[in-house]
């Protein structure tokens, strides 16, 4: 198992290029099981979630090839049953569930696993494909869903948390090829949900009002091969510009999108960063002395929780005191402790983390909980003095394309060794 060797002291200089969004290349590769055509995925990064993903999709019975950051797929006869052993490493692949229902009219699915960072229940997937038609049991850790006459429903897929990015993606691909109109309220409105439903529609699909909180979704008999290439991810740019607040660099984020970023840039020009859109670049750099800011996360288009740990760590080298409130996922704290072993000064309070910036850190061995928190102590390592060990990085592996290389291209002291 790989670490993370991290010589902190280092400002990050030069030009980054923003991969495709993690988030929007699993469902979308999930939609290619609607269709026994051909279709091609491009700008799909190379992350282990992208290598899990297609490897379902093969036990499925579709015939995948890679090349580069181009994905194709064909899938002329696939199979309903899911592999455990797959699917339990990776909670997006319960997004196979809706386009299997959708084609096959059945599917068994394990429930899945991925980053431990509070509940993540299934429950409003389930909620919205039942209101469809399909009888659904979870027995023996499976999903077992039939859904001979699949029917379009008004279906209210709000939860305690707001709405759910999966389940509404789940919900739309079954409902492509069900009879009769379906409208889901209060659908989630990420730009994932926007670039699936573009997908979908390029496949032959007529879906409206993708990015609202009310998707209308016209079923059809078929849907056909297409060719679609991912977003940009939209983490992994907010990830770069804290960074380079963080160290007091300069970097230029090719290929982002600043309207995917607009509560994250925001809360950055509040904090004393200076950010100036130059075409589809980003040039991101402190503007003078950083100042505290309150976040809390919130559905999009609020502050994105998968962008919160990064966050705290750019408060953690800002003098004041700043509040952190989590509203999406109980217990994404776990970073604290790690962060707090460099010497930052943080303290917990129901759902809130208090931080009191300004203070020097120093490195030390640490160890990453989840895939958002792998990328805040990078960066605090980044900062830290001396040297810092992230280990158990597979976590990152999952979300960032060679995040140690394109560190390193920005200047950054950080190699990759065998675990100690």
């Amino acid at each position: 198992m790989d670490s993370l060797l991290i010589r902190g002291g280092t400002p990050l200089h030069g030009e980054v290029t923003v991969s495709g969004a993690k988030n929007a290349v699993l469902p979308i590769l999930a939609a290619t099981l609607l269709t026994a055509e051909r279709c091609v995925i491009r700008r799909v990064p190379r992350l282990s979630d992208v290598t899990f993903m297609v490897q379902i999709l093969r036990s499925l019975g579709a015939e995948v090839a890679m090349e580069g950051n181009t994905i194709t797929v064909e899938s002329p006869q696939i199979k309903g049953v899911g592999d455990y052993d797959l699917i339990r490493k990776m909670r997006g692949s319960i997004c196979i569930l809706g386009p299997l229902l959708g084609r096959l009219r059945e599917a068994s699915v394990s429930l899945p696993g991925g980053c431990v960072i509070g509940l993540r229940p299934v429950d409003l997937h389930l909620k919205g494909l039942r209101a469809l038609g399909t009888s659904i049991e979870v027995r023996n850790g499976n999903i077992v869903a039939k859904a001979p006459d699949l029917r379009g429903a008004e279906i209210f897929l709000g939860g305690r948390s707001g709405p759910t990015v999966l389940g509404t993606a789940n919900v739309m691909m079954a409902a492509v090829l069900a009879e009769g109109v379906t409208i889901i309220e209060s659908a989630a409105c990420e730009p994932e949900v926007t670039d699936l439903a573009v997908f979908l529609n390029a496949m032959g699909a007529r879906i409206t009002g993708a990015g609202s909180p009310t998707i209308t979704i016209q079923g059809v008999s078929k849907l056909h091969g297409a060719e679609h290439e991912v977003i940009p991810d939209r983490i992994e740019a907010a990830t770069f510009a804290i960074a380079a607040a963080v160290t007091n660099g300069e970097i230029t984020i090719k290929g982002a999108r600043a309207e995917h970023l607009g509560a994250v840039l925001d809360k950055l020009r509040e904090a004393g960063v200076s950010i100036e859109r130059k075409g589809t670049s980003l040039i991101v750099k402190r503007a003078g002395k950083l100042r505290p800011v309150d976040i809390t996360t919130m559905p999009y288009s609020g502050f994105p929780t998968d962008a919160q740990a990064q966050m705290m760590v750019l408060m953690a080298v800002t003098e004041g005191t700043s509040i952190i409130t989590e509203r999406i996922f109980e217990g994404r704290f776990m970073h604290v402790p790690e962060l707090a072993r460099l010497g930052t000064d943080i303290a917990i309070e129901g759902p809130s983390a208090i931080v009191k910036g300004g203070k020097p850190l120093s490195g030390a061995p640490i160890m990453a909980s989840d895939l958002r928190a792998s990328a805040a102590l990078v960066i605090a390592g980044m900062v830290a003095e001396g040297e810092t060990v992230v280990n158990r990085i597979y976590h990152l592996d999952r979300g960032y394309e060679n995040i140690d290389e394109k560190l390193r291209g920005l200047g950054a002291q950080i190699e990759r060794v065998a675990e100690r």
